[in-house]
C-alpha cells in the first residue's frame, strides 16, 4: 500500500486568482455570495463583505468557509451584484 504524504503548498496546483474585495467593490458591489463546495449540498448563503480589508481576493477568502448544513469545508465565493436589493420570491421561498 502506497505511504500517505502531505502536501505542501507548493505541490498544489495553481488555483484561478479572482478579483480583490477592492476591484470588486470600485464597481459599487458590497457583498458577497456564498456557495457550499459540495454540490451535492447545494447550500448558500449571501453575506456583506465589508469585514475584510481590500487587498484580499475572493479566492483567499474560499477555503475558509465551512458549510453549516453539511459541514464540507471550502466553498465557491462571487461577487453579489444584487447585494442591495430585495430578495426575489421564488418557489419555496416565505
Amino acid at each position: 500500500m502506497p505511504e500517505l504524504t502531505r502536501r505542501r503548498d507548493h505541490d498544489a496546483p495553481d488555483r484561478p486568482k479572482k478579483i480583490t474585495l477592492g476591484e470588486m467593490r470600485s464597481t459599487g458591489v458590497r457583498g458577497l455570495l456564498i456557495y457550499c463546495s459540495d454540490y451535492q449540498c447545494s447550500h448558500s448563503t449571501a453575506i456583506s463583505a465589508d469585514p475584510w480589508p481590500d487587498h484580499v481576493r475572493l479566492s483567499d477568502l474560499e477555503p475558509r468557509f465551512v458549510c453549516q448544513a453539511c459541514g464540507k469545508r471550502g466553498a465557491d465565493v462571487r461577487p453579489n451584484f444584487n447585494w442591495n436589493k430585495q430578495p426575489v420570491a421564488a418557489m419555496g421561498y416565505r
